[in-house]
């Protein structure tokens, strides 16, 4: 076994332990990595999996750091520290030496954290494994926080009353318009009529999404390269920093599609939403879990101890346009958290009606 530990930077400030392996990334790992991580470097994932197994609960790695082999040992690997009570918690990340999507799928379905393809800027991966520990470290804070919202913080009951109404209504009178969308989705374009996500609510609450669907079928895949390429508010410091993701003229969308966001009515299903409780009629939008995952500082996670919404003060103020910045956008969800209330609600859905049809492709 060739185990060598990385020089450790006690200036740092940080404390986070990889355990790598492989050979082919590892110059390019040790000289990117290994200022401000402890590293243990393995040369093949046997040694890899011979070290693990050698750990304490004291002194188990915060990573995994793993080239993917060509034999597919990678796979047992991660399905055995999955399945182990002592590993089951590390954050796993893939590097590979070519693209291939049914790697990418595979990893996806073991639910690793990261999967980077070469060429990749080491830089990109040393910040991505420092916010990964840093959530590790929030989200059992974010499941009290969670507790808490749903025991202490209800949603006024005139409130509720409102989003029955309107919910229960509009699903009446609009069910043939929705019909007709239906029919429209499945002549256009190969695909199921309804997009379902995950999205982020009230509290980090995680629940089913509904619109229809307006993009092509890998619209998920094709997400990451066109969030560094058009994403509208990577302007304000790159895709590294931006937490909302919303692309210019997206080539994802159908020709249907278009017309179905820019008229709003993709999102009619989200009236069942409403109906379930998932989130208001008026609210904060609830988020991807990629995006949520950037808003857990105290300065942000404001936003999601208010409703989630349906409309709200962004589409009303500024949905669409060019000049809408991150940091505008998360000032007016905090301030919605803060201040909502019926009569604020009933001024935002007047002021929605004339912000349904945005001009801007964005």
């Amino acid at each position: 076994m060739n185990h060598q530990t990385a020089n450790w930077n006690e200036s740092s400030g940080s404390n986070i332990r990889i355990a790598y392996a492989g050979t082919e990334f590892k110059d390019v790992i040790a000289a990117g990595l290994n200022d401000g991580f402890k590293i243990e470097y393995n040369d093949t994932i046997a040694q890899l999996n011979d070290y693990l197994g050698e750990q304490s609960i004291l002194s188990v790695p915060d990573i995994m750091l793993v080239e993917v082999d060509a034999e597919g040992q990678w796979v047992k690997l991660v399905e055995e520290v999955k399945s182990s009570f002592l590993l089951s918690g590390l954050i796993i990340v893939l590097l590979s030496s070519h693209s291939d999507k049914t790697l990418k799928q595979k990893a996806a379905k073991l639910r690793v954290h990261d999967f980077y393809t070469a060429p990749f800027a080491i830089s990109d991966i040393r910040e991505r494994l420092n916010f990964l520990v840093r959530f590790k470290l929030i989200k059992p804070k974010l499941l009290e926080l969670s507790k808490v919202v749903d025991t202490a913080y209800k949603m006024p009951a005139g409130k509720r009353f409102i989003d029955l109404v309107i919910s229960g209504g509009m699903l009446f009178f609009l069910s043939p318009v929705m019909l007709v969308v239906a029919i429209m989705i499945k002549l256009d374009s190969k695909g199921p009529v309804f997009y379902k996500s995950k999205r982020v609510g009230t509290g980090y609450k995680v629940f089913d999404f509904y619109k229809f669907r307006s993009m092509r079928t890998d619209a998920d895949q094709l997400l990451a390269k066109l969030s560094q390429e058009n994403n509208q508010y990577a302007a304000e410091g790159g895709e590294k920093t931006a937490a909302f993701v919303k692309i210019k003229n997206d080539p994802r969308i159908t020709k249907l599609g278009n017309f179905l966001r820019n008229s709003s009515l993709d999102e009619l299903p989200q009236l069942y939403n409403i109906l379930r409780g998932d989130m208001s009629v008026v609210g904060n939008r609830p988020l991807p879990i990629y995006e949520a995952e950037m808003l857990t500082s105290n300065e942000w996670s404001m936003r999601f101890l208010g409703p989630a919404g349906l409309t709200g003060l962004w589409q009303i103020s500024k949905r669409g346009k060019e000049d809408m910045s991150e940091r505008e956008r998360k000032k007016l969800d905090n301030f919605y958290a803060q201040k909502y209330s019926v009569w604020l609600d009933l001024k935002i859905i007047v002021g929605t009606v004339p912000a349904l049809f945005q001009k801007e492709k964005v």
